[in-house]
Formats: C-alpha cells, sequence, structure tokens
C-alpha cells in the first residue's frame, strides 16, 4: 500500500504504476485538500476569479453568472474532450492519473476533495480511461488529454475495464461508486496541468533506464566475444573523465565481464615485448561501437537520471492556474501549467535513446559483416552460405527502425505553433514530446532484440558458451530458451518480438 500524503517519491509512484501498489490517502492529505476548497468558496464570492467566475484562456473577459457557474466547468470538460489518434496505453493512463492526482492533493488547486478519491479508486481498481494521443500542446497544461480524464471522472465519455471498451457510466455503476459532482472549479483544475506529459514521461524514463541497461550488458558480451583488451573499461582510464555515467558505465561493464576468460589484458599480449611483426595480424584496439561504449552510454546514462529528478520535482509541483495560497490567504495568477521542462527533458531523452539505438544498430553491423569482425560468418549465418540467410533479414528491420528513431528524436521543444487566439502564444508540445520519445524507446528495444539474437547466434558459431562470464551466459540460457539455435531458415518475427517482451518485462 503506498500513502500519498506530503511527497511521492519516484521510486513509490514506479511501484503503483508498474508493481500495482494500491494507493490510499492520508488523512492530513483530505484535510488539505479540503482546507483549499473552502478557502477557495469563501475567497472568491466577491471577487473575480480566473475560471471560477470568468469565462476561460482569450474568453476570460466575460463573467459569468452565479448560477452559471458550475456548467460552464461541465462545458470546459465536454468542450476539450477532442483528442484524435491512438488511446494512450493503460500504463500511461495509470501513470497521468496518478501524477493529477499528487498534485492535487498538494491543496493549491481547490478542488473538492471527490475529485482525488474518485481517481484513487480508477488507479486501484484499473478503470483506464479513454485518453488519446493526439490534442495537446502542452501550454496550458495537457487540457485536451486531461478532459478526457475529467470526462470520466463526472461520468461521461469511454474507459478501458477488463479489456474491454465500455461506457464510462456503465462501469461506474458495475463498481459502485459515484462521478464526483462539480462544485467549484473542479474542470479546470483537472485540466490545468502537465499531468499527461509527466505521468508518460515517467514511463519513459522507467522503460529507457531497462533498455540501457541491456545495451551495457549487450556490449559487454560483444566485447567477450571478440575477445577485446580489457584496458578501455579500466577505471584508471575512464576516471581520467569527471562524467559520472562514463565511470559508472565502465564499471557496470567491468563487473559484467569479472569471471569471464575472454576478455584479454593488453600487458600480457601487446606489452610483452615479444611483438616484432611489422603489420600486427590482430587489431590493436576495437572499433568505436566496442570500445568508446562508456563514453557513448555514459551521456545516456546522465540524461535519464536528470530527467527523473525534472519529473519526480513535476508531480510534487502544482501546476494549475490560478494557484491557491492557503495559508497567506491569496490566489495567484500565473503559468504553473507550462510544460517546458517535461518537453525539454522529453527531447532530451530520445535523443540520447536514438543515439543509444544507433550503438545497438553499429554494433549489430559488426556482428554480421565478416569483413569487418574476421570472425564470424556472414550474417552469423550458421547454415549453408548462399543457400541459408541467417541474420540478413532481421538486419533490415534494425536499419529501418533505428531511421525511423533518428527522425524523431529530432525535438518538439523548439516547434511551438501559437493558437488560442493566440492567447497561448508560445507553447511547449511536452504532450508530443513525451508520446514521441516513448516511440523512440520501444524502438530501441526491437533494434536490442535483434541484436541480442545475433550475439546468442554468434556464441554459438565460436563454441564460446562455456568461457563466457556468468551474466552473459545467464543470459544466453534466458535467450535460448526463446529463440532456438538454428542453421535453417525460419520465420524470425515472432522470435524477434518474443525476445523483445523479455528485454521489456
Amino acid at each position: 500500500m503506498a500513502v500519498i500524503h506530503e511527497y511521492l517519491k519516484l521510486e513509490e509512484f514506479v511501484a503503483i504504476v508498474f508493481k500495482n501498489q494500491k494507493v490510499e490517502i492520508s488523512n492530513e492529505v483530505l484535510n488539505r485538500v479540503e482546507e483549499s476548497f473552502d478557502f477557495l468558496k469563501e475567497f472568491s464570492g466577491n471577487k473575480v476569479i480566473y475560471g471560477v467566475n470568468t469565462g476561460f484562456g482569450p474568453m476570460a473577459q466575460y463573467r459569468i453568472k452565479d448560477e452559471d457557474r458550475l456548467q460552464l466547468q461541465y462545458n470546459l470538460i465536454r468542450s476539450h474532450s477532442s483528442g484524435t489518434g491512438k488511446p494512450l496505453s493503460p500504463v500511461n493512463v495509470k501513470s497521468a492519473i496518478l501524477a493529477r492526482l499528487n498534485t492535487l492533493s498538494l491543496g493549491n488547486s481547490g478542488v473538492h476533495p471527490s475529485v482525488i478519491a474518485l481517481m484513487k479508486e480508477f488507479i486501484n481498481r484499473d478503470i483506464t480511461p479513454l485518453i488519446f494521443e493526439h490534442g495537446g500542446v502542452g501550454a496550458s497544461g495537457d487540457l485536451v488529454q486531461l478532459a478526457h480524464l475529467a470526462l470520466t471522472l463526472i461520468g461521461e465519455g469511454e474507459v478501458f475495464y477488463k479489456g474491454k471498451r465500455r461506457a464510462t457510466k456503465e462501469v461506474l455503476e458495475i463498481e459502485g461508486l459515484q462521478p464526483i459532482k462539480v462544485e467549484l472549479r473542479e474542470g479546470l483544475a483537472l485540466m490545468n496541468g502537465t499531468s499527461v506529459m509527466t505521468g508518460i514521461g515517467i514511463v519513459n524514463v522507467y522503460n529507457a533506464q531497462k533498455a540501457l541497461d541491456w545495451s551495457v550488458k549487450i556490449s559487454s558480451a560483444i566485447n567477450e566475444i571478440v575477445q577485446a583488451y580489457d584496458d578501455h573499461l579500466s577505471a584508471e582510464l575512464n576516471n581520467t573523465k569527471h562524467h559520472f555515467g562514463q565511470q559508472e558505465i565502465a564499471k557496470m561493464m567491468r563487473e559484467h565481464l569479472s569471471d569471464s576468460t575472454l576478455v584479454r589484458k593488453r600487458e600480457e599480449h601487446l606489452y610483452s615485448g615479444e611483438n616484432t611483426e611489422e603489420v600486427f595480424k590482430e587489431k590493436v584496439q576495437e572499433y568505436y561501437s566496442l570500445r568508446c561504449v562508456p563514453q557513448i552510454l555514459g551521456p545516456v546514462l546522465d540524461t535519464i537520471n536528470s530527467t527523473a529528478k525534472v519529473l519526480e520535482n513535476e508531480i510534487n509541483s502544482a501546476n494549475d492556474n490560478p494557484i491557491i495560497d492557503v495559508k497567506n490567504k491569496h490566489v495567484y495568477h500565473g503559468g504553473n501549467f507550462h510544460g517546458d521542462y517535461i518537453s525539454l527533458e522529453m527531447d532530451k531523452l530520445k535523443i540520447v535513446v536514438a543515439k543509444m539505438t544507433m550503438l545497438a544498430e553499429r554494433q549489430l553491423n559488426y556482428l554480421l559483416n565478416s569483413k569487418i569482425n574476421e570472425l564470424l560468418p556472414p550474417f552469423v549465418n550458421l547454415g549453408t552460405l548462399g543457400f541459408n540467410f541467417g541474420m540478413q533479414g532481421v538486419q533490415f528491420t534494425a536499419v529501418s527502425t533505428t531511421a525511423e528513431s533518428q527522425t524523431l528524436s529530432n525535438p518538439m521543444y523548439v516547434h511551438s505553433i501559437p493558437n488560442n487566439n493566440d492567447n497561448q502564444d508560445i507553447v511547449s508540445m511536452g504532450t508530443n514530446a513525451a508520446v514521441m520519445a516513448g516511440k523512440v524507446i520501444e524502438n530501441a528495444f526491437e533494434v536490442l532484440a535483434i541484436e541480442m539474437i545475433t550475439i546468442v547466434q554468434a556464441i554459438d558459431a565460436l563454441g564460446y558458451a562455456g568461457q563466457i562470464s556468468t551474466q552473459t551466459r545467464k543470459i544466453y540460457d534466458e535467450v535460448r530458451a526463446i529463440v532456438p539455435t538454428f542453421k535453417d531458415d525460419m520465420v524470425m518475427y515472432p522470435y524477434v518480438q518474443g525476445v523483445k517482451e523479455y528485454l521489456m518485462q
């Protein structure tokens, strides 16, 4: 059970979203939210408060009659439930709901406690609102996507429930839940904020961390296969560069290879004084895709860590407008809903993951090109050359997927398009950035899966299964349980999908 109280750490957030921990809301939070609601209700009685007794956006110059205030909120929710494209995945929606619940629990939004209570039930009972990928520009937050969340909370729209897309009203009746009733500004408070881009962002970071871990393991295994010298991974070399990521990646690779009998010591071969050839038969140094892994994956690790910190800050921030300050008895109007922090981080994340994917593709090419590795049969073909094809077909898929990620990694952060009668004259496109980053990360797993199959084929081609490190052997055994050693050509897509699922689990 995870209790929402004062500050939600990223590890706690991940445990709820990915490990299905149930959510509970502390009495402290409920009291704080109710106090905020009561204060705003009283404070707004004879004042002009945006979104309480005014229109929205460029229509804020129009006062709303007292008898129309609540209908105004319903109008906002319904009119902005206008998303298109693919539905967001259940895990992304669950993450978005939790992000919104947590920011509303801070007591800076003036919502009725019933709002966070129903969101808690959605999370705990796996009720997934229908939210589409397309719609948000990330300026007044994720207006369109969060409108779809708000729509289900008022009992309208659709949700996914037990594997089926159903009317929200039906599901609430089945579960014995009551939709919220707008009391003050619940529509605007639900919709003004960065919670969808942030929720997707946290899923992205979680998956990117996993992909990076596999990239390190695969890179270590390739160094074994080619019997690389180990000094490019040494602490002595990597600690001369003062970057945490580089030092940490090198350390991870040293630990992975600690009991391998294949990696070599330079001093035992090239520093022995016995090398008198004019042209050395063996490589003095490996290609960059093998030798520069700490320098390439180090920035990836550092970026993932910094992005994770920004996301944790965001879920524990008030990203609403206006901001209700009970302590100082005031309401502040501003732009905390703007998504630039998340947009920039999602762009940075997809750029480094695209680079990691490019590294995997180059490592794959090294293994498949016998003229370069001078070690393996072409395309790691264990069958008859010319008659069988080995990994030739799947290389096309890896190259195609990598190329898509290279294009998708162009930044959204700088693609502001003014809209909303130019009221939103500069926007973040943060939700688009988060969705695109998720696609780049999924692409990485596809390329890594193809590379992983090639690795185990290469180990069998060389008869190295008894000499590889303990960690590589464990991976080898697990992948071989999915993909048997093959000489004859076979349909590859089910195996690639199976290994992708193994990597992502």
